[in-house]
């Protein structure tokens, strides 16, 4: 059987949401979803939080996860990128001899993320030639109709051709949906950004929801209450 390892990367050093990552969503630590999605998916040997921060290590581990090392300060500033973590996480494991066939992404501000799709990533990556599995959702607006607001505080389109387009007209784009990211580790990525190598797992957009700001934290609650009141309807 593959080996397979997540990797959940959680700085303690949020600005606009002041302790993010373990701040209470609904009486649990946001982080706290993410690792008991893991768990539940019965698919790693090992689920890793990378933190700079004490107490997210310790919340961390009491959810069930393993903490066997705190970031460096170096790789816990607002300009590191998520592939640093991973690197400095999958050179812990190879210096402590430790071999995986896949690593999983797994965000920690993730909590309407379910484990049929994070299982559904790791089946279709498996068995293919990618190297990746991508969490993605739909975007709700066409976006060659988007436009910018100038520095004289006017519209302007950035495809003007298509302003007399009907929607249904246009292609469909797509975006990271910002939950899950699979990776074959013995596959070297021939795209530097989402390409050819990377297979889409399309999510349903009542389940995706980025939280970077109060408001996305807002926006989140009532879609995780309208989730979990769908799902008692449906028992």
């Amino acid at each position: 059987m593959p080996r397979c390892v997540a990797i959940i990367p959680a700085r303690g050093g949020s600005k606009r949401i002041p302790k993010k990552n373990i701040k209470d969503f609904f009486s649990k630590p946001l982080i706290a979803y993410s690792i008991e999605t893991a768990l539940k998916s019965k698919l790693f040997d090992r689920i890793i939080v990378s933190t700079d921060d004490e107490a997210i290590a310790h919340i961390a581990k009491a959810y069930g996860a393993d903490v066997p090392f705190l970031r460096p300060k170096e790789l816990s500033d607002d300009f590191t990128g998520v592939g640093a973590v991973i690197g400095h996480t999958l050179k812990y494991l190879e210096e402590n001899g430790q071999d995986y066939d896949f690593y999983c992404l797994v965000y920690a501000t993730a909590p309407l993320m379910q484990v049929k799709y994070l299982i559904e990533g790791f089946e279709r990556l498996k068995d293919s030639d990618a190297s990746k599995a991508l969490s993605v959702t739909s975007m709700p607006f066409p976006i060659q109709r988007t436009f910018k607001i100038t520095p004289k505080n006017r519209c302007q389109m950035f495809w003007p051709e298509n302003f007399m387009s009907r929607s249904q007209d246009l292609e469909e784009a797509y975006q990271d949906a910002g939950q899950f990211c699979w990776k074959n580790i013995h596959k070297t990525s021939k795209d530097i950004t989402f390409g050819s190598d990377t297979i889409p797992i399309v999510l349903p957009r009542h389940l995706v929801q980025d939280i970077d700001t109060p408001e996305d934290w807002r926006r989140t609650e009532y879609m995780y209450e309208a989730l979990k009141r769908s799902e008692n309807e449906d028992r």
